[in-house]
């Protein structure tokens, strides 16, 4: 049986790219991971989270937003909440799981540095307080943090899909909130005082860009080699700020001091800075422009791993913060090299293995679960958009993981 869904329309470079988010996700929240240094934040100034928000956005878009026109507002937002809903039990059942594992293992061990490093050590305070706050999406310990970002992405976006009629005044509502973010903060209040540490206000830009690719897509421009080299430019100076600046103490005083390049190196993930959103924007440009939609090697047998991941992303995800902190145990234990290749292989069979599963489920005695069709209407603004001037296809492609 294919776990992996293909079709003429479906385009793999979304699922492939965020299957390779999921497992950055994994190298990255393991200390001492030598893989962890060929990720995507070695290289840019973004990284796997940026890549996650905007392919969420995306898939968001052609889930629920291409059949605003034929399904009406009401039954597209209330498929968004819908969707919003599983998230929301899904982070709060890894929350318990999560938790249960780090405790576990803090009091086992002793090491109760294992708590603190989680922010899970104000349990230990006030347990009762802070589950409440868990629920309410007010207490986020650490690796914790990205699905309370989509679950509020996903509200934020039922709330506006009606707008998708007029893709350029969602797109100056959503730009306007994030410069609002930019000047004054704005941001959600955690319980313990300080504010999400994925501003949704600000990250609601990348997701509702990811959706506007997918329903609205712009035009491209006649002459495309302008916007290949300022695309370039930008990846490169993302990299001699990752690679060369950043490490050497010296030379990042030096530019944090000048009143231009400083904007180059300012460590605002919280807010999505100008310069992350940049990036990732310039990667997407770039890795549209040279990997065809049809792109033989994304059927490939050697990529099949990160498209199957990428296609089940959610229990992925899930699984994978669970295997990251055993992965980390391991390393404490052990860190030379076959503890290396051992905890990666662990992390790369699991996460393959969780995908297969999911998607033997939803394929299993043949009932594969076919695509949402949606009639064309002239109202709605994917029905007038040329294909041939999409950024990224528009396609069959109507799950979100």
């Amino acid at each position: 049986m294919d776990l992996i869904r293909h079709s003429a329309a479906r385009d793999l470079r979304v699922d492939f790219f965020r299957g390779l988010a999921l497992w950055w996700i994994y190298t990255d929240h393991i200390p001492g991971n030598v893989l962890g240094d060929y990720s995507l934040q070695k290289f840019a100034v973004c990284d796997a989270t940026e890549v996650f928000v905007l392919l969420a956005g995306y898939g968001a878009g052609l889930a629920y937003g291409t059949g605003l026109g034929s399904n009406g507002y009401i039954s597209s937002a209330a498929d968004i909440l819908r969707r919003a809903w599983t998230l929301y039990v899904a982070h709060n059942f890894l929350f318990v799981l999560f938790t249960a594992q780090v405790t576990y293992s803090a009091t086992a061990l002793n090491r109760l540095n294992y708590l603190s490093e989680s922010r899970l050590d104000v349990l230990g305070d006030d347990p009762y307080r802070s589950i409440l706050q868990a629920v309410l999406l007010r207490f986020q310990p650490s690796l914790l943090n990205i699905l309370p970002l989509y679950v509020v992405l996903l509200v934020f976006f039922a709330l506006t899909v009606w707008l998708l009629r007029w893709p350029r005044v969602l797109f100056g509502l959503s730009f306007a909130i994030y410069m609002v973010v930019r000047f004054t903060g704005l941001n959600l209040n955690a319980w313990t005082g300080e504010g999400w540490f994925f501003d949704p206000f600000a990250w609601q830009f990348l997701f509702i860009i990811g959706v506007l690719l997918a329903c609205a897509p712009m035009s491209q421009p006649r002459h495309r080699w302008p916007f290949d080299g300022v695309a370039a430019v930008v990846v490169v100076l993302g990299v001699i700020v990752t690679v060369f600046v950043e490490p050497r103490q010296h030379v990042l005083d030096w530019v944090s001091g000048s009143a231009v390049l400083r904007y180059l190196v300012i460590e605002d993930k919280t807010g999505l800075y100008p310069f992350r959103l940049l990036s990732i924007l310039a990667l997407t440009w770039l890795v549209v422009r040279l990997i065809r939609f049809d792109q033989k090697w994304l059927r490939a047998r050697w990529a099949g791993p990160f498209v199957l991941i990428g296609q089940n992303s959610l229990p992925v995800f899930c699984s994978g913060i669970v295997f990251g902190f055993l992965a980390r145990l391991g390393l404490e234990y052990d860190d030379r090299a076959f503890m290396q290749v051992g905890i990666n292989l662990f992390g790369a069979l699991g996460m393959v293995g969780v995908g297969a599963l999911a998607a033997w489920y939803r394929t299993k005695g043949g009932r594969t679960k076919a695509p949402r069709k949606t009639a064309p209407n002239p109202a709605s603004p994917q029905s007038v958009a040329p294909r041939s001037a999409a950024l990224l296809p528009v396609d069959a492609q109507t799950d979100t993981g």
